[in-house]
């Protein structure tokens, strides 16, 4: 899940199905490098593994992740997730950083699209943050997110989103609802656009809600190697929330 306007909610938790080992850019290209998932699991016996660095201001402070999402495909329609995340603050005066929540995530798809019907592809993706970090990137209590994702391929377009529930323990702490809806286009043999806008809801008291847009791309460099990004402004409380984000990563499939 993103960084959005907190150190504790990341980018990472969109990790998702992107591309099959060995394919070129499909229509269903989605999840990373977007903030909005995907319902499509990892092929079965396949891994894919992202190697990502994404970074978003609030206020005077530069918060910043790098790390590795590694998604495998453990049986029909269900994908095993696990992200490890580092992270920095880099603030007036001062710079820190350290290891981030180790986030232990499962996807199953229960629903599947068909040609000339709207039925979309459906899945159930919750993800657990176990706290793992120090104290200065995590409250030590473990967080879980509990998202549905939909998707319905049309030829080279594709439209994916839902959202889901964060259980945000701690003191000081809210639960609260993420949403999010992105729309991507094949426009090249190995080249994919698109572009999302995604909503969170104040996770800790005296923040606000976030709304943000971001373009996004995929570019199948080679067949088991992928270019992916991301990154825009938010559109709404930008003074208390953060000031626009940028993901990126190398995707290897195999």
């Amino acid at each position: 899940m993103p960084i959005l306007h907190s150190r504790r909610l990341r980018l990472a938790t969109a990790a998702a199905a992107l591309l099959s080992a060995g394919c070129q850019v499909s229509p269903a290209t989605a999840g990373p490098p977007y903030v909005t998932d995907d319902p499509e699991p990892t092929d079965l016996g396949h891994w894919e593994i992202y190697a990502y660095s994404q970074a978003t201001r609030v206020g005077p402070h530069a918060l910043g992740e790098q790390g590795l999402d590694i998604n495998y495909g453990g049986a029909k329609d269900l994908q095993l997730t696990a992200v490890v995340p580092v992270e920095s603050d880099n603030g007036p005066g001062e710079a820190r950083g350290g290891l981030g929540d180790l986030q232990i995530a499962v996807k199953y798809k229960f629903l599947h699209q068909y040609d000339k019907t709207w039925l979309p592809d459906v899945s159930f993706f919750p993800r657990v943050f176990v706290p793992t970090s120090t104290h200065y990137f995590g409250n030590g209590r473990t967080q879980v997110f509990l998202p549905f994702w939909a998707e319905k391929d049309w030829g080279d377009w594709s439209v994916f989103g839902g959202g889901g529930y964060t259980i945000n323990p701690g003191a000081g702490n809210r639960n609260y609802w993420t949403e999010g809806l992105a729309v991507t286009r094949k426009v090249a043999a190995k080249l994919s656009l698109g572009v999302e806008v995604y909503t969170q809801g104040s996770d800790t008291v005296g923040h606000k809600t976030l709304t943000g847009i971001g373009p996004g791309f995929t570019w199948q460099v080679f067949e088991h190697y992928a270019l992916i990004g991301s990154g825009g402004p938010a559109l709404q409380n930008q003074t208390s929330a953060q000031q626009g984000f940028y993901y990126l990563a190398v995707l290897v499939t195999y």
